[in-house]
């Protein structure tokens, strides 16, 4: 399904288009253990009742294919470990695959072995397929407590929020994935010089091999050549330093994460976001637990996102200040000098420590060695300009909160 399919780098209008298909293919049904099988490694609904919403009644029974997500939710919900489940799939065991989900979600064959029915009932957030003879797309397998907060609803809360507190920004990229959206702001009216921060630093991606890997997860041509048209305002000789205020958002409409705002430093020199995660602001998904045949409530809907909105707004004045960013960079300018002399060193040891695979490790080293800084602050910079280059949204997004910490360990 082209809906799921990831997009990074992109400009706000695409990720509002795109969240708007999503909206149009979303199903949340609170539907009880009795009315999920599974059908030949797909989970086939059978007796729940048709949604009614503006769009009018839509049908829930039928065949839907579950994501890797809900795999995981699945396997946790029934106690199967998920990295079988996932096993049983590549394998195209799904004679296994079914077998054990049939059997923990609706008890033994045999009466004579323990055990029953499990009587729970599951938060299932899908996707139709707009063809009758395909199946759906099951993105998740919840709690009954789940608080639901889309996608397309927390950004109009974030960006209500931002200019509420009438500060002047601008969207610089977000991020899309089957799991969860990230998006990226930044005032360019609010800077200040990092001398020693970017000290001898270069555009990492004035390298060819570098940039075709940025515009490669960029997905899409066009978002890529937008993105490179962007960055020609980068660094040139005799420009100054400069970081800019920011922040960036993130939600996740499948368990995984909350609601997250979070400061950013954007460096102009290439666009790498250094991330502040310890001023970090989260809203959990949690609600009321709701009953089969319920409905979720619009009012408590728009309190929680006038939650986030007035949290949004608050961070941004917080935030987006001189006064903030000065001290932001203080911080960053007192550790940023210390000399690397055993770069491939320095990150083995600082790759174990922060849990990076042997692939991340081998590019943030070519990051460091195409920035040109010798330096922890040269670290930092490897760490959120390697970031841009993967695909996966949500793993950049880790990447970027850990180069503060990866400057430390120098």
């Amino acid at each position: 399904m082209l809906i799921t399919s990831s997009v990074r780098h992109a400009e706000l209008g695409d990720l509002v288009a795109r969240l708007n298909d999503q909206q149009a293919a979303k199903l949340d049904v609170l539907a009880p253990a009795s009315a999920l099988r599974a059908s030949d490694g797909l989970l086939e609904l059978s007796g729940v009742e048709p949604v009614l919403d503006e769009r009018g009644f839509t049908p829930v029974d039928g065949l839907y294919r579950p994501t890797a997500a809900a795999d995981s939710h699945l396997g946790s919900k029934l106690k199967i470990p998920a990295g079988y489940l996932k096993w049983l799939r590549q394998e195209q065991r799904t004679d296994l695959y079914d077998a054990n989900v049939n059997g923990l979600l609706h008890g033994p064959l045999d009466p004579r072995l323990p055990g029953g029915p499990d009587e729970r009932s599951f938060l299932l957030r899908l996707f139709t397929s707009g063809n009758p003879n395909e199946p759906g797309l099951l993105r998740a397998v919840l709690s009954d407590r789940y608080g639901i907060i889309d996608n397309l609803d927390v950004l109009t809360a974030v960006l209500e929020g931002i200019r509420a507190a009438d500060t002047d920004v601008k969207v610089r990229s977000c991020d899309l994935s089957d799991t969860s959206m990230h998006c990226k702001v930044y005032s360019p009216k609010i800077r200040a010089l990092a001398p020693t921060f970017l000290a001898n630093y270069r555009n990492p991606f004035a390298n060819p091999d570098l940039e075709a890997e940025r515009r490669r997860a960029a997905g899409p041509i066009e978002s890529g050549r937008r993105m490179a048209a962007r960055d020609g305002q980068g660094y040139r000789p005799g420009t100054e330093p400069v970081v800019f205020a920011g922040l960036r958002f993130s939600n996740s409409e499948i368990g995984h994460h909350a609601v997250t705002i979070k400061p950013e430093l954007m460096v102009q020199i290439c666009g790498n976001g250094l991330t502040l995660p310890l001023f970090a602001f989260t809203k959990r998904h949690v609600g009321d637990r709701l009953e089969v045949g319920g409905t979720w409530s619009q009012d408590t809907q728009r309190k929680r996102l006038a939650v986030i909105t007035a949290e949004t707004r608050d961070k941004v004045s917080e935030w987006m200040s001189p006064d903030f960013l000065a001290a932001r960079v203080a911080d960053l300018e007192r550790h940023a000098a210390t000399p690397v002399t055993q770069p491939e060193r320095t990150l083995e040891v600082m790759s174990k420590k922060l849990g990076f695979t042997e692939n991340e490790r081998s590019g943030i080293l070519s990051h460091f060695i195409a920035g040109g800084q010798l330096t922890a602050a040269g670290i930092a910079n490897a760490v959120t300009s390697y970031s841009q280059t993967i695909p996966d949204p949500d793993r950049a997004d880790n990447l970027d909160d850990l180069a503060l910490t990866a400057m430390t360990l120098v």
